[in-house]
């Protein structure tokens, strides 16, 4: 067969194992979504969900998830007019039937309360992630605390909120002195110290940390059922058409940028973190703080596995600059095995994660 002519379009074929080998893991990834919903059997029917900065990399995997259990969501953006941010919102399967927008902002004191009304559930993830910031008030604290406290007041006011699931961050949990050792096991009863954070200039934990604290307290003030979910680096295919944070870092280590300058890494898959928010709103017995991590990896592992599994990546020497920060501790992450996650392999997520950002051109 020829087929020169359409190569005169700037088409180059793939080959064959690799569209293979792609669908496949698809295959998969959609089994296991769809082996999660079975293993719930639709728990969501009829039931109504609000999540915060659903536009987000974790926000988008919760509302995929919600939908295939049969939740309607109450989705809030900045702007739903913006398509960049919430056309693949709109495309998730049951979008249609059962995904509202609503515009909020973190820092308007009653802007969720039109999206939260009515629901008996409400996912708070919005919150900046940065770690370069000029002004650490305006671009993080605020947003973090004000869009906390916003969120947590106008659930109080509204009596069909049973349950909320914060997504808070390992970053709340070990910024510490003194700094954690080879032999400490982290677990939920380790908290980051705000004194630590503000002396570090470590701000975006600062903003966690606070956002959690207030969280906290507010919960015991008010007798609110509060749930948090404290994931470490996230990783994985991407639904929304651009870079975040922790999948940017992927793209540095191929570029042969040391994001952090250390030589340990941990990462969690994005699929994990969203399962996890999910169960902890359908497992009654949930509670407190569950951490989320992987297991510590080197920068230069971590690049075999990816020359291992796309050869043709052009994966390049690390370059390093300045002292190398060896951080490296234990992480005890058994409890949040009692919400039914399993966690995914990180060469799994290495892949997938590769793979999306082959198909979205941002490799």
């Amino acid at each position: 067969m020829c087929v020169d002519k359409v190569k005169n379009l700037g088409v180059e074929f793939t080959p064959l194992k690799s569209s293979l080998r792609d669908t496949i893991i698809s295959l998969k990834e959609k089994c296991l979504f769809l082996c999660q919903v079975k293993k719930r059997k639709m728990n969501g029917g009829g039931k109504v969900a609000c999540v915060t900065g659903a536009s987000g990399y974790v926000a988008s995997w919760i509302v995929k998830l919600l939908l295939l259990r049969g939740y309607t969501v109450r989705a809030t953006v900045r702007n739903p007019t913006d398509t960049a941010k919430t056309e693949h919102l709109l495309a998730l399967d049951g979008a249609d039937e059962r995904l509202k927008l609503f515009k909020a902002d973190l820092l308007e004191e009653y802007s969720f309360e039109q999206a939260i009304e009515g629901c008996e559930a409400v996912f708070h993830t919005a919150s900046p992630v940065k770690f370069i910031v000029t002004d650490p008030q305006t671009e993080l604290i605020d947003p973090a605390l004000k869009g906390t406290m916003n969120v947590l007041n106008t659930c109080k006011k509204t009596s069909s909120v049973k349950r909320v699931i914060v997504t808070s961050s390992m970053a709340a949990v070990i910024v510490r002195q003194p700094p954690l050792e080879p032999n400490d096991v982290v677990d939920e009863s380790f908290f980051s110290d705000p004194s630590v954070c503000m002396e570090t200039e470590y701000w975006y934990p600062l903003s966690k940390t606070l956002a959690e604290n207030v969280a906290w307290q507010f919960s015991k003030d008010n007798g609110m059922d509060m749930v948090f979910i404290n994931p470490g680096f996230v990783i994985g295919p991407l639904l929304q058409p651009t870079l975040n944070f922790s999948v940017e870092m992927i793209v540095d280590m191929i570029n042969g940028k040391n994001p952090f300058n250390s030589i340990y890494y941990r990462f969690v898959d994005v699929r994990d973190v969203a399962l996890a928010h999910v169960n902890a709103l359908e497992t009654p017995s949930a509670n407190g703080r569950y951490i989320m991590d992987g297991p510590s990896m080197t920068i230069y592992e971590i690049k075999e596995i990816m020359r291992e599994l796309f050869p043709d990546l052009c994966v390049a020497d690390t370059k390093e600059e300045g002292e190398i920060k060896e951080i490296i501790y234990k992480v005890c992450v058994e409890k949040v095995k009692n919400l039914g996650v399993e966690f995914t392999p990180l060469k799994s997520s290495l892949r997938d994660t590769i793979i999306s950002l082959k198909e979205k051109c941002l490799v």
